[in-house]
């Protein structure tokens, strides 16, 4: 194995291992997003989208050179294979052939890997961000009906407090309306009297109007009756003189 490809495996075995460190149940996503979030993190942030496209060109040539070669070397078996004058290149070529294959699938699986480790990073990221808010809303959920159920509390005294004063209100105005009857009656009673001394009064004032007409007559005629005798005793002494 040449030095390239050496390295490549290195990179292979390196990617399993952190994917298997990701997968790990006991840390939880909050954890990694904490490791994520290291100023270590932030400084070679700038570098990594670029380090992330080069590695993944790197694979994409060494994948395509593996691929080449598989077909070099099929192409040549056959042929080295049917000559009976090379009996040791129809072996040196499967060995070849063999190493190419090899070579193939260790760049196939270290590209899927890195992709692989590119996303469960961010789906990590993405789920640690999401149970945080899970966590804020559950906080905010409980201060919410925590809240609710005193408002409700409150609601219910304020309820009962209203309904006793509406009850203490109905026995004042009960109160009230049954006071303001018996004032209604009295006052009935007293109009009552009141008409009834009033018509006595307007029946007196009759009566004595009538008895003042009938004094006025009596005294008209009197008078009348005191002119006539005086003109009589007048006439009378005039006759005797």
């Amino acid at each position: 194995m040449t030095l390239q490809w050496a390295a490549v495996a290195t990179f292979l075995y390196a990617e399993i291992g952190l994917i298997l460190i990701f997968c790990l149940p006991f840390i939880p996503p909050q954890r990694w997003q904490k490791i994520f979030s290291f100023n270590v993190w932030g400084k070679i942030a700038t570098f990594w989208n670029k380090a992330f496209l080069t590695i993944i060109v790197l694979l994409i040539v060494l994948f395509l050179d593996a691929v080449r070669e598989i077909r070099k070397y099929s192409s040549t078996s056959s042929i080295e294979k049917s000559s009976p004058s090379r009996p040791g290149a129809h072996e040196h070529t499967q060995m070849k052939l063999f190493r190419s294959q090899r070579n193939l699938y260790i760049s196939g699986f270290s590209l899927f890997f890195w992709l692989v480790l590119r996303r469960l990073v961010t789906l990590i990221t993405q789920l640690a961000k999401e149970l945080s808010n899970k966590g804020v809303l559950e906080t905010q959920a409980e201060k919410t009906n925590v809240a609710a159920k005193k408002f409700m509390k409150e609601n219910e005294k304020l309820k009962r407090l209203l309904k006793s004063y509406n009850m203490e209100e109905e026995h004042i105005l009960e109160a009230e309306n049954k006071k303001l009857v018996e004032d209604q009656e009295k006052l009935k009673t007293e109009l009552k009297k009141t008409s009834d001394a009033l018509s006595k009064v307007q029946n007196d004032m009759m009566t004595m109007k009538m008895q003042s007409e009938r004094l006025s007559k009596e005294y008209d005629r009197l008078l009348q009756e005191h002119l006539e005798l005086q003109d009589r005793s007048w006439k009378g002494n005039k006759k005797g003189l």
